[in-house]
C-alpha cells in the first residue's frame, strides 16, 4: 500500500509555556473532518470503503493509499492573532509560526553580500565567525565564501536551543520559528529535557504537514510581526520535504565538504551555559584532531563559525569560547594584534567583589581574566559582555522603585539581567581557568567533574549579590525598612525567658554546651552570672553569635531591620563576614540615635511608631560585659538558616574552639541565632561532636527496632547518605557518632520539635499537601538543604578523625578539597536527592549550582549597591 496519514504524538515543551490563555482557541475536529474529505474527494477517482480505513484510488492510478482517522482524532487546536485575521491551526496547539529574522535585524547589512545576517569575522588574525540565522540557500553561500577565502576545514556551531524549521518559498528554504502570542517577538526557551530539539522539529514537521492537508496544502504563517501588513501568509506546503529541519540543512554539506563538521550546541540566551554544554564543547575540541595542541603546527586552523538567531548574545558568547581555544592554539609570538582603533573609550574594569575574589583563587587568575578581556575585545564588533554588565548595573540603581516592565518591577528586571551578564563573564574566567589545567592534559577530565573538585566555584557564585553591604543606614528612618521586635521572631517555646532572661535556653546533657535566642544585654548578664555561679564555675566562656542579619537592641529590645512586605523574612547579608555585619550595625545605630526621628516598629502584636534614646550593637554589648567576665571571649560566626554551614563557617567554630580549649580545657560554649533553633542547634552539634574528639566519645547506645512510619529515614538512612557512608573511612561509625551527637543536642528540645535529621523527611514529606508551585519548589530546596546539612556534619565528623593526628593543622575548607573533592564527595553532593521517591533526572535543585544560587537567593527589593 501507499502513505498513511497518522497523527503526530503530542510533542513535549516547557509547562511554562502551555495554558497562555488563547481564548480563541477551540478544538476544531469537525471542520478537520469536513476539509479532510475534501481534499481526498479531490484527489480521488474512486473510495472503497472498509472496516480498517477507506482506500483511495487517485485519477492517474498511480497512488493508492489508505486514509486513516489519527489526523482527524487528532486534538488539533485553532486559534488567530487577532478578531480581524483568519483562524488556523497552531503548532503544539499554542503557538504562530512567525519568520525568524527580520530585515532590521541585520544591522551589519550581510545578508545579501555573505548570505547570513550579521556576518562578521573576529577582529586579529584568527579564522572566527559568526552570523545570524541564515536560510538554506544562504548557509550554501557563506560556506562557498569561506572556502573562496582558503578555509579548508570549517567547523559550524549552531548555538539554538529552540525548534527552528525551513519552509520551501520560491527556490529556497525560509527559517520560520513557532512563538507565543503574547509575544511574537521572543524564541521558545527552556524546552523539557527529555526532547531534543531534533526530535522536536521532526514532531513539529508532521504537525505542519498534518495542518496543510486539512487545509488544501496551505499552511498560515507570519512575516511582519510589526505592522501585520498582510498577514497572515499563505505558504503551500505539498509534502514533507517542502520543510526542513535543522540538522538537514547543516548536515548534508558533509558530502560535498568532507572537512566541514556541524554540531548543535545549545546556548542560553541569558546567563552562563550549564556545565554539560561545556562538556558538549570539550568533547568537540577532544574529537577534532585540528583543535588538539598535539596539531601540526605547520597547517592552518580550521575555521570556527558560531551561529544562533539574530547573530549576537549567544554568537558572541560562542566566538568567546573560539577564541580562547585560538588563543591556547596560538602561541603568544604568532598572534596578531587588531589594527589600532581611533578614540577607543576605556574598557570598563571588573572590579566586582566576586571577580576580585575568584581570580585571587584561581592560578594565575590575573592572567586568565586578562586573556577573557582579550577575547571578548576580539569579538566585540557586535555585544561586549562587560559593557552590558555595566549598562544594566547603572539602569539598575539608577531606575525607580515605582517602575515596571510588563507588570514586574523594573529594578528586580534589571537586578536578574546584571547577575545574568556578570554569571557569563564569571564562567568565561572558569572555563579559560579550566582550559589552562586540562588543554595540555588532553582534558583528562571533564569541565563537569573539574567543577566538583573546584566546588568553592559555586560558593562564590552563589554570592554575586552583595548589594546589602552597601545598604543605606537611614532606610529605617525613611520608612523603607521597618525594625521588627525580637519577640515575635523568636517564640519561647522552651518557657526559660522568666528564668534566664532568654528565649529557648538549653543545654547538651553532660556537656558545657548551652543555646538560646539573642539576648538583650540584660539577659546576656544573666547567663554569664549562671556560668560563672558558685555550682558552674566556668573562668572561661566562648560566645558565638550565629546571626547573618544586621541586629541592635534599642530601648532595652533587641531589634532586626526588615522589609514592610515581607517582615518574616531576615535579610542575609552576604558574603557574611562578621566585621562587615558590624560596621552595618554601627551605622544604623548611629544613624537611629544621631536623627532621632520617629520610626515604625512592629511589636508581637501590633505597629508603633518609636524613638529610640538608647542603642547598642552586639558587640558592644559583649564588650561592656567583658569588664566584668574576663575570661569571656566572644566571636560573630554568621550561620546560613536552615542549612549546612559553609566549609570556612566549619572553620571557624572550630578554630574558636581549639583555641579556648587551649587555655582552658573546662570553657563553657554558648551559642545563638535569632531564634535559638536551627543554627544554634547545628553549631551545638558540632562543638559536641569537638569536644568529643578532645575529651573522648560516650559509648554508643544499640539501635533500637523502632516499627513506625519512615522509620528507616528518621534514622537517616536515605540513599545518598548511605552512598556516602559506604564511601568513607568506617563510614558507618562516623554517620552514628553524628547521629548521637544529634540526638544528644534535641534530647531537652521535644517542645521545638527540631531534630536536624528527622525534620529531612518530615519537611519531605510535607510537599505531597502543597498545592501552590511556590510551596512546593520552597519545601523541595529546604528539604534538601536539611539532607545536605546531614551529610556535611557525617564529614567533618570524619574530617575530625582523619585530621586528629595532626591537631587538625589542614583547615576542613582544604581537606575537602583535597581529599574529599577528590574521593567523590562533592559528585555525591552534585545529584543530591531523594532517589528513593523520585527520579532526579531533571531536578536543577540536585546540582551544587543551582541549589546553593537558589539557598541565596531572594525575591526582596533591591536596596543597595552593586559591587
Amino acid at each position: 500500500m501507499g502513505t498513511t496519514a497518522s497523527a503526530a504524538p503530542q510533542p513535549t515543551l516547557h509547562e511554562s509555556f502551555h495554558g497562555n490563555g488563547m481564548t480563541d482557541s477551540r478544538r476544531s475536529q469537525s471542520s478537520a473532518s469536513f476539509q479532510t474529505l475534501s481534499i481526498h474527494n479531490n484527489r480521488a477517482k474512486s473510495i472503497i470503503t472498509n472496516k480498517v480505513a477507506p482506500v483511495v484510488i487517485t485519477y492517474n492510478c498511480r497512488q493508492e493509499f489508505q486514509i486513516h482517522d489519527d489526523v482527524l482524532r487528532t486534538n488539533y487546536k485553532v486559534g488567530r492573532i487577532s478578531d480581524y485575521m483568519p483562524e488556523h491551526y497552531l503548532v503544539q496547539g499554542s503557538y504562530f509560526m512567525v519568520q525568524d529574522v527580520y530585515g532590521k535585524a541585520d544591522v551589519l547589512n550581510t545578508t545579501g553580500s555573505y548570505g547570513a545576517p550579521n556576518f562578521r569575522q573576529s577582529k586579529g588574525s584568527h579564522p572566527l565567525y559568526g552570523m545570524g540565522q541564515p536560510s538554506l540557500n544562504g548557509f550554501k553561500q557563506v560556506l562557498q565564501r569561506l572556502q573562496g577565502e582558503g578555509h579548508q576545514e570549517v567547523i559550524f556551531f549552531c548555538l539554538r536551543e529552540e525548534p527552528v524549521m525551513f519552509l520551501h518559498l520560491d527556490a529556497d528554504f525560509i527559517p520560520y520559528t513557532p512563538r507565543r502570542k503574547e509575544n511574537l517577538h521572543e524564541n521558545l526557551h527552556i524546552l523539557e529535557r527529555d526532547v531534543s530539539s531534533e526530535s522536536l522539529e521532526l514532531i513539529i514537521r508532521k504537525e505542519l504537514h498534518d495542518f496543510a492537508k486539512l487545509n488544501e496544502n496551505v499552511f498560515y504563517v507570519y512575516n511582519d510581526i510589526e505592522h501585520f501588513k498582510g498577514e497572515p501568509q499563505k505558504i503551500s506546503i505539498n509534502c514533507e520535504e517542502d520543510i526542513h529541519v535543522t540538522e538537514e540543512v547543516y548536515k548534508r554539506p558533509r558530502f560535498t565538504m568532507p572537512t566541514y563538521s556541524y554540531y548543535r550546541m545549545p546556548l542560553p540566551a541569558e546567563g552562563a551555559p550549564l556545565e554539560d554544554v561545556f562538556d558538549v564543547f570539550v568533547n568537540i575540541l577532544r574529537e577534532n584532531p585540528c583543535l588538539s595542541l598535539s596539531r601540526d603546527a605547520s597547517q592552518p586552523l580550521p575555521a570556527l563559525l558560531f551561529s544562533c538567531q539574530v547573530g549576537v548574545g549567544r554568537t558572541n558568547l560562542g566566538m568567546i569560547l573560539g577564541s580562547l581555544v585560538m588563543m591556547h592554539l596560538t602561541p603568544a609570538s604568532q598572534e596578531t594584534s587588531p589594527p589600532a582603533e581611533d578614540h577607543v573609550p576605556d574598557k570598563p574594569k571588573m572590579d566586582f567583589q566576586v571577580i576580585q575574589s575568584l581570580i585571587s583563587k584561581l592560578p594565575k587568575g590575573q592572567e586568565v581574566m586578562e586573556e577573557v578581556d582579550r577575547a571578548i575585545d576580539l569579538c566585540s564588533e557586535m555585544h561586549d559582555i562587560r559593557e552590558a554588565i555595566y549598562e544594566n548595573k547603572r539602569k539598575l540603581e539608577g531606575i525607580g522603585e515605582d517602575y515596571q516592565i510588563q507588570g514586574s518591577s523594573a529594578k528586580n528586571y534589571f537586578l536578574q539581567r546584571t547577575l545574568q551578564s556578570l554569571e557569563r563573564y564569571f564562567y568565561l574566567i572558569v572555563f579559560n581557568a579550566y582550559l589552562h589545567e586540562q588543554y595540555p592534559l588532553a582534558f583528562a577530565c571533564s569541565f563537569s567533574r573539574w567543577m566538583c573538585t573546584h566546588s568553592w566555584i559555586y560558593r562564590l557564585l552563589s554570592c554575586m549579590n552583595q548589594s546589602e553591604l552597601r545598604a543605606p543606614a537611614d532606610l529605617v528612618t525613611k520608612g523603607a525598612r521597618v525594625l521588627v521586635a525580637d519577640e515575635s521572631l523568636a517564640p519561647d517555646v522552651l518557657s526559660t525567658i522568666k528564668e534566664m532572661k532568654v528565649a529557648n535556653f538549653r543545654r547538651v546533657p553532660k556537656m558545657w554546651i548551652y543555646g538560646m535566642a539573642q539576648p538583650t544585654s540584660e539577659a546576656t548578664g544573666a547567663v554569664l552570672a549562671y556560668l560563672t555561679d558558685e555550682k558552674r564555675k566556668h573562668s572561661s566562656v566562648l560566645w558565638v553569635n550565629l546571626q547573618d542579619e544586621l541586629v541592635l537592641e534599642a530601648n532595652g529590645q533587641i531589634f532586626c531591620p526588615r522589609e514592610p512586605s515581607r517582615v518574616d523574612q531576615h535579610i542575609r547579608v552576604l558574603p557574611s563576614q562578621a566585621h562587615q555585619m558590624e560596621r552595618l550595625e554601627t551605622g544604623l545605630k548611629e544613624e537611629l540615635v544621631g536623627n532621632q526621628k520617629w520610626v515604625e516598629v512592629i511589636l508581637e502584636q501590633e505597629k508603633q511608631m518609636k524613638m529610640f534614646k538608647s542603642c547598642v550593637t552586639v558587640q558592644e554589648i559583649f564588650h561592656l560585659h567583658k569588664s566584668s567576665h574576663q575570661g569571656l571571649q566572644y566571636r560573630r560566626i554568621p550561620l546560613p538558616d536552615c542549612s549546612a554551614p559553609t566549609e570556612e563557617g566549619f572553620d571557624r567554630l572550630l578554630e574558636a574552639m581549639k583555641s579556648c580549649l587551649a587555655e582552658d580545657s573546662l570553657s563553657a560554649f554558648v551559642f545563638n541565632c535569632g531564634n535559638g533553633k536551627a543554627r544554634t542547634t547545628t553549631a551545638m552539634v558540632i562543638a559536641a561532636l569537638t569536644l568529643w574528639h578532645f575529651n573522648g566519645f560516650p559509648e554508643c547506645a544499640e539501635d533500637e527496632i523502632v516499627s513506625v512510619p519512615d522509620a528507616k529515614y528518621t534514622k537517616g538512612e536515605f540513599e545518598v547518605v548511605m552512598k556516602l557512608v559506604r564511601l568513607l573511612p568506617d563510614g558507618h561509625r562516623m554517620k552514628r557518632e553524628v547521629d548521637m551527637a544529634l540526638d544528644s543536642v534535641s534530647e531537652t528540645m521535644t517542645p521545638l520539635h527540631y531534630h536536624l535529621r528527622e525534620i529531612i523527611i518530615s519537611t519531605y514529606r510535607q510537599i505531597k499537601s502543597c498545592k501552590c508551585e511556590t510551596e512546593i519548589q520552597a519545601l523541595t530546596l529546604k528539604s534538601l538543604l536539611y539532607l545536605e546539612r546531614y551529610m556535611y556534619l557525617i564529614l567533618f565528623n570524619t574530617y575530625l578523625h582523619l585530621e586528629k593526628r595532626d591537631s587538625w593543622q589542614r583547615s576542613f575548607s582544604d581537606w575537602m578539597i583535597q581529599v574529599a573533592a577528590q574521593a567523590g564527595v562533592y559528585d555525591l553532593l552534585n545529584q543530591l536527592g531523594f532517589s528513593e521517591f523520585e527520579d532526579l533526572r531533571g531536578s536543577t535543585l540536585s546540582g551544587l549550582r543551582h541549589r546553593w544560587l537558589k539557598q541565596n537567593h531572594h525575591d526582596l527589593p533591591f536596596r543597595g549597591e552593586f559591587i
